[in-house]
């Protein structure tokens, strides 16, 4: 008989999968504490669905998924799902508890965070990955070249930069960072405000540096500190683990040091959760909520005096079946367009607040995952106004009905 307690699901990622002519689901652990993804038969999924952590044991969920749901699925065939769960750690429980701890004591014992899509999404080598992006810079015209001596327009400038991979985005990243290439040398700070993809605490703070093929960009730890005890440190730090495989930094990190020749600067990189839980509340959410307000204010207090530049990683859209909604033709790209429209002006226009209403109006019906990037840098900017770069609708499937919006954004 199973032991398992009150079975709940983790965070995972679960997705159809079909293998053999067989339907499954394909259950992934974005943290990876074990390697690999568990395959359960698709027939099974109402089991999942009732590990939510309210059902005692593999009794009480067998009774729950016959009632419920009128399956025939025996105690046994439940009770060794559970065990598989378990075993692959997708569960919350004292096992996967401990090997989360053991991974997140590893992950800080490193000197560095390693880039883990260095060798995969682009090149490990320096001068290799140096002629792919100086490929992508060269197809881009020279913006104006700024005069010897010069200095930012604004006190804290700032750059919207897309995190899709670069084989899709690659020339909507080199259109905003050729136009920030003045802005990313002049920085002594950078404040790197990514979309945290696996989780949704409102901030996610870590102290481990990171590296990209150029070297090291040292974290400013004392920023991590302040900031960590301003947000409670219990909080900043609970995921800091998905700092170890979220692309949202990296990939901008990564530009970041290309276009300062591999020289380092101190960053301060932050994964931020959604915004959605301001959705159904008449306030903004900077003042709707004392951590945001704390997160602006402390930085605030501790940046001020220093030449800061402030990033927001955030791709746009993400519409199609590849998102679960329904394919996407020739009007529906328009609409699309003309709905990114709506939210790029409140964008380069520095109106956080606008920006915020557009898509709480229609309850991110479009799936835009820079929304709290995005609201973030213009409130830490002091919402200046800023030039459009670029904008691009990436394939986000193998039939085209599905696509990933991009954009980027200069405010000098």
């Amino acid at each position: 008989m199973s032991s398992i307690r009150y079975p709940k699901l983790r965070d995972v990622e679960i997705r159809p999968y079909h293998q053999n002519g067989q339907a499954y689901l394909l259950l992934r652990d974005p943290l990876e504490l074990r390697p690999g993804a568990l395959l359960v038969p698709q027939a099974l999924g109402p089991v999942l669905a009732l590990c939510d952590g309210t059902l005692e044991n593999a009794a009480a969920i067998h009774a729950a998924v016959r009632v419920r749901f009128g399956l025939p699925v025996d105690r046994a065939t439940v009770e060794e799902l559970l065990r598989a769960l378990d075993e692959h750690l997708v569960l919350d429980s004292p096992r996967a508890r401990e090997a989360l701890e053991a991974a997140r004591a590893a992950y800080r014992e490193q000197p560095f965070r390693p880039p883990s899509l260095a060798g995969l999404s682009y090149p490990e080598d320096p001068g290799d990955l140096a002629r792919l992006l100086d490929d992508y810079l060269a197809q881009v015209e020279d913006p104006a070249i700024p005069p010897e001596g010069w200095l930012p327009d604004s006190p804290r400038p700032g750059v919207f930069s897309p995190h899709i991979d670069y084989s899709r985005g690659g020339h909507v990243y080199a259109q905003a960072w050729k136009a920030a290439a003045a802005l990313a040398r002049h920085a002594e700070l950078v404040i790197l405000v990514g979309t945290d993809h696996y989780g949704d605490d409102p901030f996610t703070l870590t102290r481990q540096h990171y590296a990209t093929p150029y070297g090291i960009l040292p974290t400013a730890t004392d920023l991590v500190d302040g900031l960590a005890q301003a947000l409670g440190p219990e909080a900043a730090f609970a995921g800091e683990l998905r700092h170890r495989n979220e692309h949202s930094l990296e990939l901008v990190a990564v530009w970041l040091h290309h276009m300062r020749g591999g020289e380092p600067v101190p960053m301060l990189p932050v994964l931020v959760g959604s915004l959605h839980r301001f959705f159904d509340t008449p306030e903004s959410p900077a003042d709707a909520d004392p951590q945001i307000r704390a997160f602006l204010d402390t930085l605030g207090r501790l940046t001020g005096g220093k030449r800061v530049l402030v990033v927001a990683s955030g791709d746009l859209s993400h519409v199609g079946p590849a998102f679960g909604g329904r394919p996407l033709g020739p009007a529906g790209r328009a609409r699309l367009r003309q709905a990114d429209e709506e939210v790029v002006a409140h964008l380069a226009a520095g109106n956080a607040e606008g920006f915020f209403q557009v898509i709480r109006g229609v309850r991110n019906r479009h799936n835009i995952c820079g929304t709290t990037p995005g609201y973030l840098t213009l409130k830490l900017m002091g919402e200046i106004p800023g030039h459009r770069t670029g904008y691009a609708a990436c394939p986000a499937d193998e039939q085209n009905l599905s696509v990933v919006t991009v954009a980027g954004i200069v405010y000098p």
